[in-house]
């Protein structure tokens, strides 16, 4: 059996076939492929990822992409829809941000390819709005955010700092943050909440520290952009962490996570116009005419604006307010679950997504028998732990008892194999894990096989 993906199923194409292949073919294998890996998720079993779940509501946004997905939004004279659907878009977001609580200022968006995009275009705009009177920028960020400012940092030539956080609590050092700003800062970061422990960064300080020191400071709504408001709304105890906040001046929101939209787009919030103007790029003496771009991205299928448009109108805020329940609420039980165990314990105060370790045992050996039931859970590290990320599948009925079954059975796992080196350890976005040792050369081998390289295709 090949490590290459189907090769034991479909045909290789190491080169252009010479004749092409029948569309009714090349549906039929693409089907076969989509069935079968849709088990991974379809249990309600798998962390994240698939935060939707529903075939349905996906059918509706194929349909709507497929109205425009040839389309480039580039073209806006001949698609003014695409120029509709992205204001639209926005303005919705900055609605649900609570933007209207922005008095002396006019907040806009922009549409982005998703979290890494929207991260990227803000630590851009903070670099460039500054650039007049700061040469060497630097940017503030908990250890628990998101690497993809320290990869936007690494790109634009910005310094980032790297705030400690409290290994309890997972709160970030706040005399720490304040202590390193100093006249190079551009930006503060906090996280609404951090992709590992599903805790929400203490906004409002941090807020005080960018007013007081005149910095700004960018709020991490990528994950619970979509779902926190809605939760805050139906009474769960969320502090602030929107434009209600003074301080905030820009937040980033992915809706192709709890907006329930296709992959690809994520909305960069601003509260002042000014801010994202100023990461626009423009070529005017180009030979190919006045070139102007609003974001990184060039040309874009106008079907992602359509299908993102498509699921926010379609499920309005009710339809929001439901799936924020149904997830809050399975979150819960599943809580619980772990706390019943004393060998357990959860890190921080979570959300909707939650994280939890273990003082008796190395909780990757949970991880280890959590994947023979079926079970894809994601792994951090310093301390050692696993999340579930709850979504839409995990609501399903059945779903909760079986979790606290198996997990029972896990924890019993762990301590008879606690004298034992666990299989599995943590890699962003994979299941398999892998040993610390040498994580430099096995990153790189786990990404060469991730992109399928030459050298891993069947000859």
């Amino acid at each position: 059996m090949s490590d290459f993906p189907y090769a034991d199923t479909f045909p290789i194409h190491r080169t252009f076939p010479e004749e092409g292949t029948q569309k009714e073919t090349i549906l039929e294998m693409m089907a076969t492929m989509s069935r079968t890996e849709n088990t991974v998720w379809e249990s309600g079993q798998c962390s994240g990822t698939m935060y939707c779940g529903d075939h349905d509501h996906y059918d509706f946004l194929n349909e709507a992409f497929a109205h425009f997905s040839y389309v480039n939004s580039l073209q806006r004279d001949m698609c003014p829809s695409a120029t509709k659907f992205e204001a639209e878009i926005i303005a919705m977001t900055l609605d649900m941000l609570n933007a209207s609580a922005l008095k002396d200022s006019t907040p806009v968006g922009l549409v982005t390819s998703g979290g890494s995009g929207s991260i990227a275009h803000a630590m851009l705009a903070y670099r460039e709005f500054n650039a007049a009177k700061v040469e060497r920028p630097n940017v503030i960020k908990p250890e628990t955010a998101h690497p993809a400012f320290d990869k936007a940092c690494h790109l634009f030539g910005i310094e980032l700092r790297i705030a400690p956080v409290d290994p309890i609590t997972t709160q970030v050092d706040l005399d720490w943050v304040s202590s390193h700003v100093d006249a190079n800062t551009v930006a503060l970061v906090g996280s609404a909440c951090n992709y590992g422990y599903g805790t929400i960064d203490p906004i409002t300080e941090l807020g005080e520290i960018a007013l007081e020191r005149e910095v700004g400071l960018h709020v991490d709504g990528c994950l619970g952009g979509f779902i926190l408001p809605f939760g805050r709304e139906l009474g769960y105890q969320i502090e602030p962490f929107d434009f209600q906040v003074p301080g905030v001046t820009t937040i980033s929101a992915d809706t192709h996570k709890y907006g329930y939209a296709l992959k690809g787009t994520s909305v960069l919030s601003f509260a002042d116009q000014a801010l994202r103007n100023s990461q626009y790029f423009y070529q005017p003496d180009w030979s190919g005419g006045k070139y102007c771009s609003p974001g990184m991205d060039g040309s874009r299928s106008a079907g992602l604006l359509a299908a993102t448009w498509a699921a926010m109108v379609h499920l309005g805020r009710s339809g929001y307010r439901r799936y924020a329940e149904a997830i809050f609420s399975t979150s819960q039980l599943m809580q619980d679950a772990v706390t019943s165990h004393e060998s357990l314990r959860l890190m921080g105060r979570p959300s909707f997504l939650f994280s939890f370790t273990s003082d008796e045992f190395d909780i990757y050996h949970v991880n280890d028998f959590l994947r023979t039931r079926g079970w894809r859970m994601n792994g951090q590290q310093y301390p050692n732990a696993i999340h579930m990320a709850v979504t839409r599948p995990q609501t399903q009925p059945g779903t909760v008892e079986r979790w606290s079954a198996d997990l029972a059975d896990a924890v019993d796992y762990a301590r008879a194999h606690a004298d034992e080196k666990p299989k599995s350890g943590a890699i962003y976005g994979g299941v398999e894990g892998g040993p610390n040792e040498e994580a430099d050369e096995f990153i790189k081998m786990f990404m060469a096989i991730m992109m399928d390289q030459q050298a891993s295709i069947p000859a």
